[in-house]
């Protein structure tokens, strides 16, 4: 298994308490720089835009309860660049960005280009991006940037069309990253049919809507393209194109071998993801990763896994793994309370089945038992967790304690 660290950098309460945005800061590269020391892969940093506080005021607030902001970084390019200054191992991943704000796919493209040029300036630079970029979570964070419906036909279709915008942006990023020069209308424009939404009565919506717009053409629905712009290609054009990974934050299969139609595209996944979605994602992508990736491997699809470890010492193994219980229902209650504005204890209990919970034997047994040998794991260490120097302390027990467990057992079997 080869283990990576996921940081989410939330600055919600926690047992009462509310960090500064400078404290989050400090925390967060104490906690990188720690991971770099104990030779952790790849540090994968969350995304978020815009005050989740503030959208509590909308008409339809997507996340009323909760309470503080969902993430802090905004731009994981500005952030790698002081990772990569502070650390001499570790490599940077984004998880994810979203590709339809601050621009949209020409402005990312141009910025991820013009990142690697300059992280890649030394010859001996060797530590890798790995861009991981999707739609984003939360509508307001879109709309804010002017991704909504833009007429009654969208407005009808939103649900089915969103992805289809962003299909379109896939394109056009992965498109511009190659070298490519395109203009808006080099990329299809979306085309929507029945079988595209949930029920036969939002397809009749759509459907009139289409008529009455002149859209309907041989039963399907034709929208306008989302991105309209003349002929163009991003500078700088000479950076180290080895020094860039990408990851697609969706488990659409159409989506995922159109994007390695253009580059190499890996998978980005959440724990929350099917078994069975994950084994059908790895014989897919076996075949459909483009050829200059290389051969598909289960690392390709880096999984994230909330990790409640209790190797405190002073405490005996009971001990331990009753304090790792409660400290898992503790930050899972608090998260689901947050989003829901309830406590669900079925979804609560859900959750721990995402988890590895116990003291370092019981966390070395759950992820053997779990996960196959050559998956690649984002360890969540912070999860709803404020005390810098704990987090700190469970990623060194993971590697003093539980990784030599978990090779045991490997071995062994």
């Amino acid at each position: 298994m080869l283990f990576d660290v996921f940081f989410s950098i939330s600055q919600t309460p926690v047992r009462g308490r509310l960090p500064s945005e400078a404290e989050m800061f400090r925390n967060f590269f104490a906690q990188v720089e720690a991971a770099d020391a104990l030779g952790y892969g790849t540090a994968w940093v969350a995304e978020a835009h815009l005050s989740t506080a503030v959208q509590k005021r909308h008409a339809q607030p997507v996340v009323p309860h909760w309470q503080g902001e969902i993430g802090l970084n905004t731009d994981i390019l500005q952030l790698a660049h002081l990772v990569f200054a502070r650390t001499r191992r570790i490599g940077v991943g984004s998880a994810v960005a979203n590709l339809l704000v601050n621009g949209g796919p020409v402005a990312h493209a141009e910025r991820v280009a013009a990142f690697c040029a300059l992280h890649g300036v030394d010859p001996a630079e060797q530590r890798r991006l790995r861009f991981g970029f999707a739609a984003g979570r939360f509508d307001f964070m879109a709309r804010a940037f002017g991704v909504k419906p833009r007429d009654a036909l969208e407005a009808a279709a939103w649900p089915a069309l969103k992805g289809r915008v962003f299909a379109e942006a896939t394109e056009i990023f992965l498109r511009l990253l190659k070298g490519e020069a395109l203009a808006g209308a080099d990329v299809a424009a979306p085309v929507l049919g029945p079988e595209a939404f949930r029920s036969p009565a939002d397809w009749a919506a759509v459907e009139a809507e289409a008529a009455k717009a002149g859209r309907l053409v041989d039963g399907r629905a034709h929208f306008a393209h989302r991105y309209d712009f003349d002929v163009l290609r991003i500078v700088p054009r000479e950076w180290r194109r080895e020094l860039l990974e990408l990851y697609l934050g969706s488990h659409e299969p159409a989506l995922q071998e159109a994007a390695n139609q253009h580059l190499p595209v890996r998978v980005f996944n959440l724990s929350i993801t099917a078994p069975t979605v994950i084994e059908d994602t790895h014989r897919r992508m076996a075949a459909a990763l483009h050829p200059d990736g290389g051969p598909w491997t289960r690392a390709c699809m880096p999984r994230t896994v909330m990790v409640f470890l209790n190797q405190q010492p002073g405490l005996d193994a009971a001990a331990r793994k009753a304090r790792a219980q409660e400290e898992a229902q503790a930050a899972l209650g608090a998260y689901w309370t947050a989003l829901e504005g309830t406590l669900d204890p079925r979804k609560v209990a859900a959750a721990t089945d995402n988890a590895v919970i116990g003291d370092a034997d019981d966390v070395a047994a759950q992820l053997v038992a779990r996960f196959h040998p050559d998956d690649r794991l984002m360890l969540w260490f912070d999860f709803f967790n404020h005390d810098c120097g704990r987090v700190i302390d469970d990623m060194r027990a993971f590697v003093d304690e539980v990784i030599p467990r978990v090779q045991a057992r490997l071995g062994a079997g």
